[in-house]
């Protein structure tokens, strides 16, 4: 072969694999590899959230407790970002130069190429300057969303509050993205499934101004959001009003029920907050000053203080010693200023003596109680035997327990049990008398408000009660869980709870209660006053109302306030006109509840 030809075979071999080399790189680069695409699609197309309007809730009449605001968040993309005029860009939005830079690292960190939150919940007037001046401002977009509004101000801890999602629930649950907003505590928080939706995404094409031009191959590639499902709600927002106003200036709870179905009417917790204060660009702010506030607003003390129950833990006492066939209606016991045995004294206030069962409720008397629960425990062949079937009869009443509502903060109380008193007196050293306070509602027993309104809904259904519940239906399916329409019996025959039920109205008409009676209405009641070690005792009372026919049963607990009958009795009562009746007679009453501090009084 002459040299001539073997030079034009290496330069065509030559050529031939630059191009297979060229080939080879062009189909990586558009076959193979999506980095460029991904170039071509940031620099043209816009993904945007579409988030769901959050389902809204109501109240039982209809009334509206929630709703959705519109807002937008201000997005970035920080590859399209290009040089602008950053100082105009703050003045804008609001922020200094080193939120500026901090905010931007942070976008960066995320991602280069995707879309992140660069400044929250913007309202429509501020939003609408910013999208005027949009253009000047490349990568940068605002995004539709909505911001929850509680149009009343009311019932916070029920409602609880939605924020923003942390990284631990992202790595949980896939549906959650950096930005979104989750239920944090109350119904928000329990039916957050129900009431968020479905997220949708829109593929928009955009100019080199970063303006909309279109949607991309005419929404063919988009999804619709699914807007979140309405919770209608057993909660009366007048009555709820009405006890938060009550409330003012104290600390405590209010919970009342509607005994034939659990349905939850009011549930108060004071001191509260406006749920509107933890909505939008002031959220954090607030939350971190209501956090420290020494009265603790945000302690939901309705489902998760523990109190002791006092005086009118005497009505369950009662019922059980009645069943153990310990206590008839003709028995009687002495009362010489207290009950006293050996070097053991419980105190008590003056009064007739001796005195039966009806009158021993009636005039709360804490001698005839401790009467009756030793009749109940030492009839057995141990302390620990007698404990067991008093705790067994206590307990059926919703107590020691959660009771399964459908609100995120349900604390059980306690119920002391038999390796309770075995660990501090040990096994064999403890009799009835080492914890006779139990007779009295005090000592280890602790319960919730929410537990004492069910409690005292039991009695006034005459031995049963439903779980408390808040969500009566959601959009259309009203059976949500069966569970709360389960009835739960206690241990103690039905034919026993007249007699208690008998002994509260006189609680009302003649006894500790009369600051709860109404005119033209049967109420049943039972004061109480829990001593409290860190200051003043606690004013308590629980009652329902008519007698023969309950609509409403009710649990309200004042701190500091001394006796029941001074603030819980009156609150209560006015609770119940107000339910009952639509308006209050007892405007003096009301006022002096409304406008007076417990702590000022004597």
């Amino acid at each position: 072969m002459r040299p001539q030809s073997t030079k034009m075979l290496v330069v065509a071999a030559i050529f031939i694999v630059a191009s297979l080399i060229l080939l080879a790189r062009l189909f990586y680069i558009q076959v193979l590899d999506d980095q460029y695409k991904l170039y071509a699609n940031d620099n043209v197309l816009r993904y945007v959230t579409v988030y769901p309007a959050r389902g809204l809730l109501y109240d039982r009449h209809g009334d509206l407790l929630a709703f959705n605001e519109p807002a937008y968040d201000l997005m970035v993309i920080p590859r399209q970002v290009k040089e602008m005029d950053t100082a105009d860009f703050c003045q804008l939005v609001g922020i200094s130069m080193d939120d500026f830079r901090l905010r931007m690292q942070a976008a960066k960190h995320y991602s280069y190429y995707k879309a992140s939150v660069f400044e929250k919940n913007i309202l429509s007037v501020p939003s609408g300057i910013i999208r005027e001046k949009q253009y000047k401002f490349p990568g940068f977009y605002l995004q539709q969303r909505t911001l929850r509004t509680y149009p009343d101000s009311i019932a916070a801890h029920l409602l609880g509050y939605v924020g923003e999602v942390d990284d631990a629930r992202i790595k949980k649950d896939p549906y959650y993205k950096p930005g979104d907003y989750i239920g944090i505590s109350g119904l928000e928080k329990t039916y957050e499934r129900e009431l968020r939706g479905q997220r949708g995404t829109r593929i928009m094409m955009v100019d080199v101004h970063n303006r909309i031009v279109g949607s991309f191959e005419n929404g063919a590639f988009d999804t619709l959001s699914v807007p979140g499902k309405n919770l209608y709600t057993t909660l009366d927002a007048q009555l709820q009003a009405y006890g938060e106003k009550l409330m003012a200036n104290k600390m405590g709870s209010i919970v009342a029920i509607e005994p034939s179905t659990g349905e939850i009417l009011a549930l108060v917790t004071a001191p509260s907050y406006d749920p509107n204060l933890l909505v939008g660009q002031k959220r954090a702010t607030n939350y971190s000053k209501l956090a420290h506030d020494s009265l603790k607003p945000l302690f939901n003390r309705a489902t998760m203080a523990g109190y002791p129950p006092g005086s009118t833990f005497k009505v369950i006492n009662a019922l059980v010693g009645m069943q153990e066939g310990v206590l008839f209606t003709s028995t009687t016991y002495p009362c010489q200023r207290g009950y006293h045995f050996g070097g053991l004294t419980v105190g008590c206030h003056a009064h007739a003596s001796p005195l039966n069962l009806i009158q021993s409720i009636q005039q709360s008397c804490n001698s005839y109680y401790c009467h009756v629960f030793r009749s109940i425990i030492d009839p057995y062949k141990t302390t620990e035997e007698g404990f067991q079937a008093w705790r067994k009869h206590v307990t059926s009443f919703g107590l020691g327990s959660r009771l399964g509502t459908d609100l995120d903060q349900d604390l059980p109380g306690f119920v002391p049990t038999v390796e309770y008193y075995d660990k501090y007196h040990h096994k064999g050293g403890w009799k009835s008398l080492t914890i006779i306070s139990l007779a009295i509602g005090q000592g280890e027993l602790l319960v919730t408000p929410m537990q004492m309104a069910n409690m005292c809904a039991t009695i006034a259904n005459r031995g049963y009660y439903y779980v408390p519940h808040v969500v009566r239906r959601i959009d259309d399916e009203k059976d949500i869980n069966p569970e709360y329409h389960a009835k739960h019996l206690t241990t103690v025959d039905s034919k026993y709870f007249d007699i208690a039920v008998e002994g509260m109205a006189k609680v009302v008409e003649s006894g500790t209660g009369r600051g709860a009676a109404i005119k033209d209405i049967a109420v049943c009641g039972k004061t109480g006053t829990a001593q409290n070690p860190h200051g003043k005792d606690h004013s308590i009372f629980m009652a329902f109302a008519p007698m023969d026919d309950p609509k409403i049963a009710i649990a309200v607990y004042v701190e500091n306030a001394g006796f029941g009958s001074s603030w819980a009795a009156p609150i209560a009562g006015l609770m119940i006109e107000k339910y009952l009746k639509g308006v209050v007679a007892r405007t003096d009453v009301e006022k002096k509840m409304m406008e007076t501090t417990p702590l000022n009084q004597p």
